[in-house]
């Protein structure tokens, strides 16, 4: 896995995640664990959906 999500990116997708975290917790809805999405992708600094799209938001050269 190459990287792909830069830093400023994995902050929005830590903040988007947390939301959606405690929304879902909030109003007692299961839908709050779609947040975990971006959580993880964040964590690994990897977005499957980056790759058909040719997207990178990674500043440096990836990782291999």
């Amino acid at each position: 896995m190459k990287t792909n999500v830069g830093f400023i990116d994995r902050v929005i997708r830590v903040i988007l995640g947390c939301a959606l975290l405690g929304a879902g917790y909030y109003f007692h809805s299961w839908w709050g664990l779609v947040g975990l999405l971006p959580l993880l992708t964040a964590a690994f600094g990897f977005c499957p959906a980056y790759l058909p799209l040719g997207l990178n938001t990674c500043g440096t050269k990836a990782k291999e």
